[in-house]
């Protein structure tokens, strides 16, 4: 049996992103552990993965945890930590410190000797690994899925669910062994219906997708579309920002030209209105908070880094701060009320 093929993926975050791609995996007979919390675990473990596509329902059995501990890990096991970025700190400090076995024998921690995918939009959750794991590949996510009731996960794309472009972080402690396993995970993920594209570097692909995100907040603010009026301004912020602080990203023209073999959105029969965008997702389920901090707040903290301001982005990550707090719901703004309340 090849290297590759005998590995296990712990997928620790089951929801949009995570639940997507540990399905997909599973369906297609991979190793994966979904690790999740409260309900959605137990619906896991007890009655599997439901993955609603755009061609079928799939009821998919799973392995399913719902804490750390009710995983024995290996030295065969990858780790995708694929929370919110608002929620990684504490899942990083969860798993870091976890044994791993070969045999009867314990010979190491997580933190030391598993390599950790970070499956997250924005561009901290590498640093944030490095912190606890010595071998971090970052991975720039497109995933047009959403999770809103659990045991259930939307794909809007199928058979290709996912796209994903992963490097080693940082890019140049790259060794061949890194490209093994990389090229291993491609073998496996892409055959699934998870693209796995092998750039480089995924530092500006991550940026690319990082001023795309920008407009997620918008979107859950007022259900309008990403091209809208106020979109544009925020991304375009977001660029002059980048731009000002020396940020390289991969250009909108060779990204679009990327999505073109990755993820087609279709409609999923019986799904209403779900929109596959994490921050909509936060406040239609009343989470309580949202990653808004880490997109549009980003941008914000890279302009005050340099002593720059990025107003718009910067009212944006407090207005959905707001309305995560208060429950009430996507949708509380018009287009037009919030292009007032950013001053456009």
């Amino acid at each position: 049996m090849s290297q590759h093929a005998s590995r296990r993926y712990v997928i620790i975050g089951a929801g949009a992103v995570g639940g997507t791609v540990g399905g997909a995996l599973a369906r297609s007979g991979l190793d994966v552990v979904l690790v999740a919390r409260g309900e959605h675990a137990q619906v896991l473990a007890d009655k599997g993965l439901v993955l609603r596509t755009p061609d079928d329902t799939y009821e998919i059995p799973v392995s399913a945890a719902g804490r750390p501990e009710d995983v024995r890990l290996t030295n065969r096991d990858v780790l995708v930590f694929a929370t919110k970025t608002h929620q990684l700190d504490a899942a990083l400090q969860e798993w870091a410190d976890q044994p791993v076995h070969d045999g009867d024998d314990v010979i190491g921690t997580a933190g030391e000797l598993l390599p950790v995918l970070t499956a997250l939009n924005g561009v901290v959750a590498e640093e944030k690994a490095l912190r606890l794991f010595a071998r971090v590949f970052g991975v720039c996510v497109w995933t047009p899925a959403a999770y809103v009731t659990p045991g259930e996960v939307i794909a809007k794309s199928w058979p290709v669910a996912a796209q994903f472009h992963i490097a080693r972080w940082p890019a140049d402690l790259a060794t061949q062994e890194d490209r093994d396993l990389l090229e291993g995970i491609a073998a496996s993920w892409s055959p699934a219906g998870v693209l796995v594209k092998l750039p480089p570097d995924a530092a500006p692909w991550k940026y690319n997708k990082l001023l795309t995100n920008l407009s997620n907040a918008v979107v859950a603010l007022t259900g309008s579309a990403r091209d809208g009026e106020v979109a544009t301004a925020v991304i375009s912020e977001g660029e002059a920002v980048l731009a000002e602080a020396g940020i390289e990203y991969v250009p909108f023209e060779v990204s679009k030209a990327a999505r073109a073999e990755g993820p087609t959105v279709r409609p999923v029969a019986g799904t209403g209105d779900v929109i596959p965008n994490s921050t909509w997702q936060s406040l239609a389920r009343n989470s309580g908070s949202v990653e808004t901090d880490f997109l549009n707040g980003e941008i914000a903290r890279i302009a005050h880094r340099y002593g720059g301001t990025a107003p718009l982005n910067a009212t944006l990550a407090r207005l959905a701060r707001h309305a995560a707090r208060s429950g009430g719901g996507p949708g509380g703004f018009t287009e037009a009320e919030l292009a007032e309340r950013l001053g456009l």
